[in-house]
C-alpha cells in the first residue's frame, strides 16, 4: 500500500505550503532579523542619527544590575507559574476523568478560562484583589492580612503568579485529560488486582504513562511564562512596585517603547530569544530521557 502523496504538478506542493511559509517569514523571521540588526545600532534621542556600535548594547546590559535581577525574577516566575498551573491542572484532570454526574459541564467550565485574553485576566484579578475595591481583599483584611500589592512587591509578584497560572490551567487541563483517557483501563485494572491502592496506582502507573504529556506541557508553560505573561503584567502592575514584577519581556517593552532605547531593547529581545532556545534544548536533551513513551 502506497502512503506517499502524489501530486499532478510539481509546483502544487510548494503552492500549498507557500501561504504558511510567507506568514512565518514575514511575521517571525523578518522581525527577528530586524531585532538582531537593531541590537548593533545606537540611535540618538530623536531618532535622527544612527551609529553602528557592535556589541556595546550587549555589554551595557551586562553592566546593569537591574538586568540580572530581571533574569532571576523571570526564572522564578517561570518556575512558579509552570509548577502551580501543571499541579492544579493535573489534579482537576484526575477528578474530571472519574465517572461523575454532569462531568461534561464540569469539563466545559474548566476549559473556558483559556478563551480569556491575558489583559482581561489581569483586569479580573485586579477587581478581585485590588486593595480597596477587591472582593477577596476584604476577606484578607478580616483575617488580619495587610494586603496591598500596589505597595508590597512580594504580594504583587504573588498576584501575577496566581493570575498567570489560572490562565494556563485550562490549557494544561485539556492535555492532561486527553492523556488520562488514552491510558488503557486494562493496565489500571491489572494494578488494582495486584493490590495497588489508588494513590500507588497513580504514581507507579498513571504518572509515568503521562510523562510525554508532562514533558510537552513543561516546554509550553515555560515559553508561556517567558512571553505571554506580558499582557497580565502590563494590566496589573506595569512592572511595579519598584520593578518587583518586571520580567525580561516587560523590560524589553519598557526600555524600548517607554524609554526610547531601541538598541538596548533589541539586544534584550535577542538574548531572551537565545535563552528560550537554550532552555528548550536543555529540556529535550536531558528531561526527555525521563519520558516513558
Amino acid at each position: 500500500m502506497q502512503k506517499q502523496a502524489i501530486f499532478q504538478s510539481k509546483l502544487l506542493p510548494y503552492a500549498l505550503v507557500a501561504p504558511q511559509l510567507a506568514i512565518v517569514l514575514i511575521f517571525f523571521y523578518w522581525p527577528a532579523l530586524q531585532a538582531v540588526i537593531q541590537s548593533f545600532l545606537l540611535q540618538d534621542a530623536f531618532g535622527l542619527s544612527t551609529s553602528f556600535v557592535w556589541f556595546e548594547n550587549y555589554l551595557e546590559l551586562f553592566r546593569e544590575r537591574a538586568y540580572f535581577e530581571a533574569i532571576l525574577r523571570t526564572f522564578f516566575f517561570s518556575f512558579a507559574i509552570a509548577v502551580s498551573s501543571l499541579s492544579f491542572a493535573l489534579l482537576l484532570a484526575v477528578m474530571a476523568d472519574k465517572p461523575l454526574r454532569g462531568s461534561m459541564l464540569y469539563r466545559t467550565l474548566l476549559i473556558w478560562p483559556y478563551a480569556v485574553a491575558p489583559p482581561v485576566v489581569g483586569v479580573l484579578w485586579i477587581f478581585m484583589l485590588h486593595p480597596s475595591l477587591g472582593v477577596l481583599s476584604r476577606y484578607l483584611r478580616t483575617l488580619g492580612i495587610d494586603w496591598n500589592p500596589l505597595l508590597d512587591g512580594d504580594q504583587a509578584a504573588s498576584l501575577i503568579i496566581l493570575a498567570a497560572a489560572w490562565k494556563q490551567i485550562s490549557y494544561n487541563f485539556l492535555f492532561f485529560l486527553a492523556g488520562l483517557q488514552s491510558i488503557p483501563r486494562s493496565v489500571l485494572e491489572a494494578a488494582a488486582i495486584d493490590g495497588a491502592r489508588p494513590m500507588r496506582r497513580f504514581w507507579t502507573v498513571t504518572f509515568p504513562l503521562l510523562s510525554p504529556t508532562i514533558f510537552f506541557l513543561l516546554v509550553v508553560n515555560i515559553v508561556y511564562a517567558f512571553f505571554d505573561t506580558f499582557g497580565i503584567i502590563d494590566t496589573m502592575t506595569r512592572g511595579g512596585p519598584g520593578k518587583s514584577t518586571e520580567t525580561l519581556v516587560y523590560k524589553v517593552y519598557s526600555d524600548g517603547l517607554l524609554g526610547g532605547n531601541l538598541g538596548s531593547s533589541a539586544a534584550q529581545s535577542v538574548i531572551l530569544m537565545i535563552m528560550v532556545i537554550v532552555l528548550t534544548g536543555i529540556q529535550f536533551r536531558f528531561v526527555e530521557r525521563k519520558v516513558t513513551y
